[in-house]
């Protein structure tokens, strides 16, 4: 058993004894405990669901091939099913995409509750200092609840544009709107981000701030990061960064209409406000899609989404779901790297949902521990291949000379030992090594050039980032040695197809963002070197 998979089991093993003693701990918010005042863990017989039916969904994700990271299903406030896919772990964070917009809203909520601000609220009131020569008519009319339910009246979708710019507002505010500002929707995270520039402007705080006391305190939820725009003012739709914990939390609150350990944190009429429907999304029904089973079709609230079977959701790209049940009294988190969100979904709605009884279960005893059995042994397997090559010999402490490439490589070398490749890239009079173990996960830290993939640079820091990575190796033929880079803390990895010809070598970096989307231009960069003698 790797390492790895040893320290996934232990950190498993010890939630439920965490849950007993964490509410006893010193808080402090800065710190960031690794893991902070737990759930209450129970079996899903108790509260009336089939561990059958867990490992069903289970098997079907497997079978579907949708890559899990991880996944908590709590019911009648109580956790009763949680695995992460090592390299992933509970203590560890993941990258929200637009499930950050949730949070925003949420921020939102609160300002209006102190009376800082009003969904009514003209947007322009708050940035007399950034608007356009002329403002138009639409402009005008733009209210804070607009940007709320993505009903700004843009033509086009103005985050790209926004995100290449010194100050976003001034750019999202120069943007055409060309129709009436509630009218139509059309999804834009810019309009998130200005919703994160109106409650710093209101409060003196970026919304990671601000929320800390009202939101993250109170729930026992630390560790999070959140990126910022050039002018220090998070960026709302997206880089939120949080455990998975955090996310049932977030979702439990919305699902107790904002109570917390009988505290009114957020009023109930704002949690209705923010869940319940605004504007109806463009969309007909398609082939095997009818419009009634589309789960982006069942219109939008406030940053969250209305879903079938009378819930709502947060959600971010490739898989990031925080999903409230109410009928069912149900919260279901999901972390993962996987294009077709929706088959997720209907997973959940197919295996779990039916599942769901009004009355306790017996307890299955059998059935229990295989489900805790799997779930403690959730894995991403690293690619198989040959443990050697000739080749390994041969190039051995070798360095090889890059041509310039836009990474700024200019020298590789390869080290191997028993059961692991040490691969060092040198960047000017840097020098990046990661080691791969050879058949399983070598966990470690990386400030390589252009890692980790992004799907935007909105929000990317100046400096180049330290990033967790989990690293494998493994020779596809005798002169072929692939590394698979995994950043466990974000949804992605890189794949480095290492080719030796010779006194040649060829490295083709290819990022999982552009390997689920074959039909985009193709972005591997591909690295020429000559061994030096």
């Amino acid at each position: 058993m790797s390492s790895t998979r040893r320290d996934f089991i232990k950190h498993l093993s010890l939630s439920t004894t965490a849950a007993g003693f964490a509410s006893s701990l010193p808080f402090s918010f800065a710190e960031a405990p690794a893991l902070a005042v737990l759930f209450p863990r129970s079996t899903p017989e108790a509260e009336g669901i089939s561990p059958a039916s867990i490992l069903a969904f289970l098997d079907a994700m497997a079978a579907a091939k949708h890559e899990l990271h991880s996944l908590m299903v709590l019911r009648h406030g109580r956790v009763v099913a949680e695995g992460w896919w090592a390299p992933y772990a509970a203590e560890l964070r993941h990258t929200m995409y637009s499930m950050s917009k949730s949070f925003t809203s949420t921020a939102v909520g609160f300002a209006v509750v102190e009376g800082k601000l009003s969904v009514e609220d003209k947007v322009v009131s708050f940035f007399p200092h950034d608007l356009p020569e002329k403002v138009s008519e639409n402009l005008a009319a733009l209210r804070v609840n607009d940007l709320l339910s993505m009903a700004v009246g843009s033509e086009t979708e103005p985050t790209q544009l926004m995100v290449r710019s010194e100050n976003w507002v001034k750019t999202f505010l120069a943007h055409n709107i060309a129709h009436t500002p509630g009218t139509q929707f059309m999804y834009n995270s810019a309009a998130t981000y200005m919703c994160s520039a109106i409650v710093q402007k209101v409060t003196g705080q970026p919304v990671l701030d601000y929320l800390g006391p009202r939101l993250f305190q109170p729930l026992g939820i630390t560790g999070m990061t959140w990126e910022n725009c050039p002018l220090g003012i998070n960026t709302g739709g997206w880089g939120l960064s949080i455990r998975s914990e955090g996310l049932a939390k977030f979702g439990q609150l919305f699902l107790q209409k904002g109570q917390w350990k009988g505290k009114q944190l957020l009023p109930a009429a704002w949690v209705e406000e923010a869940t319940s429907f605004k504007i109806q999304q463009p969309g007909d029904d398609k082939p095997g899609r009818p419009k009634a089973k589309n789960d982006w079709l069942q219109g939008y609230c406030y940053q969250f989404w209305r879903c079938q079977h009378g819930g709502f959701r947060g959600d971010g790209a490739f898989g990031q779901f925080t999903i409230v049940l109410p009928e069912q009294d149900v919260v279901i988190v999901m972390t993962s790297e996987d294009k077709n969100m929706q088959g997720e979904l209907d997973l959940v709605y197919e295996h779990l949902l039916p599942a769901m009884k009004a009355e306790a279960l017996p307890a299955d005893a059998a059935t229990h521990k295989k489900l805790q059995q799997r779930l403690a042994s959730l894995e991403l397997a690293p690619p198989k291949g040959q443990a050697t090559a000739p080749t390994a010999a041969r190039i051995n402490g070798k360095a090889f000379k890059l041509e310039a490439n836009d990474l700024g490589l200019t020298r590789v070398h390869f080290e191997f030992a028993k059961d692991a490749c040490i691969f060092t890239a040198h960047a000017g009079e840097a020098q990046h090594r990661i080691a791969c173990a050879l058949g399983y996960w070598q966990l470690g830290a990386t400030a390589m050039p252009g890692t980790p993939p992004r799907l935007t640079p909105g929000g990317k820091p100046k400096i180049q980032p330290t990033s967790k990575v989990a690293a494998s190796a493994t020779w596809t033929d005798d002169n072929t040695l692939q590394l698979t880079w995994r950043y466990y803390e974000t949804p992605h990895h890189d794949t480095v197809t290492c080719k030796f010809d010779g006194d040649a070598v060829s490295l083709t970096f290819l990022n999982s963002l552009a390997a689920m989307n074959p039909n985009a231009k193709d972005t591997r960069a591909v690295l020429k070197g000559q061994w030096v003698a």
